[in-house]
Protein backbone atom coordinates (compact mmCIF):
# COMPACT_ATOMS: atom_id res chain seq x y z
CA UNK A 1 0.00 0.00 0.00
CA UNK A 2 1.40 3.37 -1.03
CA UNK A 3 1.37 6.11 1.58
CA UNK A 4 0.91 9.00 -0.87
CA UNK A 5 -2.53 7.90 -2.07
CA UNK A 6 -5.52 9.95 -0.92
CA UNK A 7 -7.66 8.64 1.89
CA UNK A 8 -10.69 8.17 -0.40
CA UNK A 9 -8.56 6.10 -2.78
CA UNK A 10 -7.37 3.97 0.13
CA UNK A 11 -10.94 3.34 1.17
CA UNK A 12 -12.10 2.39 -2.27
CA UNK A 13 -9.10 0.17 -2.97
CA UNK A 14 -9.05 -1.55 0.44
CA UNK A 15 -12.78 -1.97 0.90
CA UNK A 16 -14.97 -1.60 -2.20
CA UNK A 17 -18.13 -1.88 -0.05
CA UNK A 18 -17.52 1.53 1.51
CA UNK A 19 -19.23 4.28 -0.43
CA UNK A 20 -17.66 7.65 -0.97
CA UNK A 21 -19.54 10.74 0.14
CA UNK A 22 -20.25 11.57 -3.50
CA UNK A 23 -21.74 8.10 -4.13
CA UNK A 24 -23.76 8.38 -0.94
CA UNK A 25 -25.19 11.76 -1.96
CA UNK A 26 -26.01 10.49 -5.44
CA UNK A 27 -27.88 7.46 -4.08
CA UNK A 28 -30.41 9.62 -2.19
CA UNK A 29 -32.67 12.33 -3.47
CA UNK A 30 -32.29 15.76 -1.91
CA UNK A 31 -34.34 16.47 1.20
CA UNK A 32 -37.59 18.26 0.39
CA UNK A 33 -39.92 20.22 2.63
CA UNK A 34 -42.95 17.92 2.66
CA UNK A 35 -45.07 20.63 4.32
CA UNK A 36 -44.68 22.90 1.29
CA UNK A 37 -45.35 20.04 -1.12
CA UNK A 38 -48.53 19.09 0.76
CA UNK A 39 -49.69 22.72 0.97
CA UNK A 40 -49.18 23.20 -2.79
CA UNK A 41 -51.33 20.13 -3.53
CA UNK A 42 -54.32 21.46 -1.56
CA UNK A 43 -57.31 22.83 -3.43
CA UNK A 44 -59.21 25.88 -2.22
CA UNK A 45 -61.89 23.63 -0.73
CA UNK A 46 -59.22 21.57 1.04
CA UNK A 47 -57.78 24.75 2.54
CA UNK A 48 -61.27 25.79 3.67
CA UNK A 49 -61.86 22.39 5.29
CA UNK A 50 -58.52 22.60 7.11
CA UNK A 51 -59.24 26.16 8.25
CA UNK A 52 -62.65 25.20 9.61
CA UNK A 53 -61.25 22.06 11.25
CA UNK A 54 -58.52 24.05 12.99
CA UNK A 55 -60.89 26.81 14.14
CA UNK A 56 -63.76 24.57 15.27
CA UNK A 57 -61.32 22.26 17.03
CA UNK A 58 -60.03 25.12 19.18
CA UNK A 59 -60.83 26.04 22.75
CA UNK A 60 -61.83 29.51 21.55
CA UNK A 61 -64.65 28.06 19.46
CA UNK A 62 -65.71 25.82 22.35
CA UNK A 63 -65.97 28.84 24.67
CA UNK A 64 -67.86 30.78 22.00
CA UNK A 65 -70.44 28.00 21.61
CA UNK A 66 -70.67 27.59 25.39
CA UNK A 67 -71.21 31.33 25.90
CA UNK A 68 -73.77 31.44 23.07
CA UNK A 69 -75.79 28.54 24.48
CA UNK A 70 -75.63 29.79 28.07
CA UNK A 71 -76.66 33.30 26.97
CA UNK A 72 -79.52 31.91 24.91
CA UNK A 73 -80.78 29.75 27.77
CA UNK A 74 -80.38 32.53 30.35
CA UNK A 75 -82.16 35.09 28.18
CA UNK A 76 -85.08 32.84 27.36
CA UNK A 77 -85.39 31.66 30.97
CA UNK A 78 -85.21 34.98 32.86
CA UNK A 79 -86.04 37.69 30.30
CA UNK A 80 -89.44 39.42 30.41
CA UNK A 81 -92.12 37.25 28.78
CA UNK A 82 -92.73 39.66 25.88
CA UNK A 83 -88.97 39.54 24.94
CA UNK A 84 -88.62 35.74 25.04
CA UNK A 85 -88.30 34.25 21.54
CA UNK A 86 -87.61 30.59 22.47
CA UNK A 87 -89.77 29.33 25.37
CA UNK A 88 -87.78 28.11 28.37
CA UNK A 89 -87.13 24.41 28.85
CA UNK A 90 -88.07 23.51 25.31
CA UNK A 91 -85.54 25.70 23.48
CA UNK A 92 -86.65 24.37 20.11
CA UNK A 93 -84.95 27.12 18.11
CA UNK A 94 -81.67 26.59 20.01
CA UNK A 95 -81.84 22.85 19.40
CA UNK A 96 -82.58 23.47 15.73
CA UNK A 97 -79.59 25.85 15.37
CA UNK A 98 -77.25 23.46 17.20
CA UNK A 99 -78.41 20.50 15.08
CA UNK A 100 -77.91 22.46 11.84
CA UNK A 101 -74.39 23.44 12.98
CA UNK A 102 -73.60 19.82 13.82
CA UNK A 103 -74.94 18.56 10.51
CA UNK A 104 -72.89 21.12 8.57
CA UNK A 105 -69.68 20.96 10.58
CA UNK A 106 -69.44 17.18 11.04
CA UNK A 107 -68.61 16.26 7.42
CA UNK A 108 -66.43 19.34 7.01
CA UNK A 109 -64.41 18.43 10.10
CA UNK A 110 -64.09 14.84 8.84
CA UNK A 111 -62.74 16.11 5.50
CA UNK A 112 -60.25 18.31 7.36
CA UNK A 113 -59.18 15.41 9.55
CA UNK A 114 -58.68 13.22 6.48
CA UNK A 115 -56.46 15.93 4.98
CA UNK A 116 -54.52 16.22 8.23
CA UNK A 117 -54.14 12.42 8.26
CA UNK A 118 -52.84 12.44 4.69
CA UNK A 119 -50.33 15.13 5.64
CA UNK A 120 -49.24 13.08 8.67
CA UNK A 121 -48.71 10.02 6.43
CA UNK A 122 -46.62 12.08 3.99
CA UNK A 123 -44.52 13.43 6.87
CA UNK A 124 -44.05 9.93 8.31
CA UNK A 125 -42.92 8.56 4.93
CA UNK A 126 -40.56 11.48 4.45
CA UNK A 127 -39.13 11.10 7.97
CA UNK A 128 -38.60 7.40 7.25
CA UNK A 129 -36.59 8.27 4.13
CA UNK A 130 -34.53 10.83 6.08
CA UNK A 131 -33.85 8.21 8.77
CA UNK A 132 -32.73 5.68 6.16
CA UNK A 133 -30.37 8.28 4.70
CA UNK A 134 -29.03 9.20 8.15
CA UNK A 135 -28.51 5.54 9.02
CA UNK A 136 -26.57 4.98 5.79
CA UNK A 137 -24.46 8.07 6.46
CA UNK A 138 -23.68 6.92 10.00
CA UNK A 139 -22.84 3.44 8.73
CA UNK A 140 -20.54 4.95 6.10
CA UNK A 141 -18.82 7.13 8.70
CA UNK A 142 -18.34 4.15 11.01
CA UNK A 143 -16.93 2.05 8.17
CA UNK A 144 -14.61 4.89 7.21
CA UNK A 145 -13.42 5.17 10.82
CA UNK A 146 -12.90 1.43 11.06
CA UNK A 147 -10.95 1.42 7.80
CA UNK A 148 -8.96 4.44 8.98
CA UNK A 149 -8.09 2.62 12.21
CA UNK A 150 -6.93 -0.40 10.21
CA UNK A 151 -4.85 1.83 7.92
CA UNK A 152 -3.26 3.57 10.93
CA UNK A 153 -2.50 0.18 12.49
CA UNK A 154 -0.82 -0.98 9.26
CA UNK A 155 1.21 2.22 9.05
CA UNK A 156 2.30 1.94 12.69
CA UNK A 157 3.25 -1.69 12.10
CA UNK A 158 5.37 -0.71 9.08
CA UNK A 159 7.01 2.10 11.08
CA UNK A 160 7.70 -0.33 13.92
CA UNK A 161 9.23 -2.83 11.46
CA UNK A 162 11.39 -0.09 9.90
CA UNK A 163 12.62 1.11 13.30
CA UNK A 164 13.67 -2.45 14.27
CA UNK A 165 15.94 -2.78 11.23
Amino acid sequence: MELHRSYDTLLIMDNPKIATIKELRESFSPIKNINIIHHNQLTTLDKLALFVTEKIGSMGFFFFILAFNLSWIAWNTWAPKDLVFDPAFSFLILLFINNILQILFMPLIMVGQNLQGRHAELRAGHEYQVNIKAEKEVETILLHLENQQQSISKILEKIDNLSRK
